[in-house]
């Protein structure tokens, strides 16, 4: 049976997004990220990570680095007792493997090889248009888009986390 997923960015959205962050010390969660993901746990949905990591291919860090603080950081949402069920990345910029790279659809078709997801009726929260691109792509009907200014094509669009957060609990 099909069930509902929450798909989040991460940069952006889970954490301060300073530029490639992939140490421990430069990771802040953004006010108000638990209470959402927990909301959605607690009603049933899988919850899923899709990330542009071109900071890889680039040489900024290596996949080892983004290993290692994708650990910490689900050990984090552990803490809270939240369950993240899968991460997925895109270590590529350009070139043939590209495919995976948001807004092309790889990340997320790795996840449906895996789980049994009902995308028409889930949720895809990012800070980029190719997030939002992402989720139309592949039939994710409700696009939620943390920005101050809208691209005319998400669902809902909040200045922030902690805006989408109260949004959810009105």
């Amino acid at each position: 049976m099909s069930k509902k997923a929450l798909f989040l960015d991460r940069d952006g959205v889970i954490n301060i997004d300073y530029g490639y962050v992939h140490k421990i010390e430069n990771f802040k969660f953004f006010d108000g990220i638990f209470d959402i993901v927990r909301y959605f746990q607690n009603r049933d949905y899988y919850i899923f990570i899709v990330t542009n990591q071109s900071g890889i291919e680039r040489g900024y860090y290596t996949t080892e680095d983004y290993k290692i603080l994708t650990l910490w950081m689900l050990k984090q949402f552990q803490k809270e007792k939240i369950t993240i069920n899968k991460v997925v990345f895109c270590p590529y910029l350009t070139g043939k493997n590209s495919k995976c790279r948001k807004p092309n659809r790889g990340m997320i078709d790795t996840i449906l090889s895996e789980f049994d997801v009902d995308l028409n009726n889930s949720i895809m929260i990012g800070d980029k248009p190719s997030d939002i691109d992402m989720a139309i792509n592949v039939g994710i009907k409700e696009t939620i888009y943390i920005s101050s200014k809208s691209l005319g094509r998400e669902s809902l669009y909040f200045d922030s986390i902690n805006e989408y957060k109260k949004y959810l609990y009105l």
